[in-house]
């Protein structure tokens, strides 16, 4: 990946979120959904205010998954609308803070306009070595990984690779995401404990930590609570602690 600050082995080098909560948020207040999804925009400036901070490298965002094409067609509308808007607003000041923005998902079900909007994003924003900002939209992990399938089944049809070739380096390098480090944290608020088709291959041996606060209430507060549960856990990646012992040493 792109070269970014160095985190201590206390801080993630890759930050996961599902930001729920937005519609309950609202509804609690007896206002329409689209107020608490507005919010919860406020809030995603506060978390990578907090990433920039702390020196965590990468920052992926769960804004809108497949299944959330299901929703009401009224608020699915308000949510592009909002997500144009973004788009416009935020990307020249994360471009100053030399944050790199790009997008995953099927990104051909959204409007030409918002494709476009998109593509420019990320183009403005590329060679930008910072924190790696990862927006999902119009994504699933599903779908990830079987995009990732697809292309080795093409490679293979083509010539261009064996069967016997195919291994978990493999696939993974064509996945989404495939040139960032897997999470090392994942967090999701809104009270519910799932990881909902978000990142179903990158988050094997991912840390997770959940919290009631609903998305719009997240504070900087909130964040730190995550990254404290994260640096007291010895993470072994199917090792024992005896054997991880001589290694953690051998980086002192």
């Amino acid at each position: 990946m792109a070269s970014c600050a160095t985190s201590s082995p206390a801080i993630p080098r890759h930050l996961a979120i599902i930001m729920d909560g937005n519609g309950r948020w609202a509804e609690r207040r007896h206002r329409p959904r689209i107020v608490g999804h507005r919010a919860g925009a406020r809030a995603v400036n506060l978390c990578i205010d907090f990433c920039i901070l702390k020196g965590i490298q990468a920052l992926t965002l769960f804004a809108f998954s497949s299944e959330n094409w299901g929703r009401p067609e009224g608020e699915v509308g308000a949510l592009m609308k909002l997500f144009m808007n973004a788009l416009e607003r935020e990307v020249d000041e994360l471009d100053r803070r030399d944050v790199r923005i790009r997008f995953i998902g099927e990104r051909e079900r959204f409007s030409p306009a918002i494709v476009a909007r998109m593509q420019a994003a990320e183009l403005q924003t590329a060679a930008n070595d910072g924190l790696q900002l990862s927006i999902a939209a119009s994504y699933g992990g599903r779908w990830d990984i079987t995009q990732a399938a697809r292309a080795l089944a093409a490679d293979v049809a083509a010539g261009r690779l064996r069967v016997e070739d195919i291994d978990e380096d493999a696939l993974t390098r064509r996945l989404t995401l495939a040139d960032l480090p897997p999470p090392d944290l994942f967090i999701r608020t809104g009270g519910e404990m799932r990881i909902s088709n978000f990142l179903l291959w990158h988050l094997a041996y991912t840390e997770l930590w959940f919290t009631e606060a609903l998305w719009p209430e997240l504070d900087a507060a909130t964040l730190q609570g995550a990254l404290d549960h994260y640096a007291s856990r010895e993470r072994r990646f199917g090792l024992t602690g005896a054997q991880l012992a001589p290694l953690q040493e051998s980086t002192e």
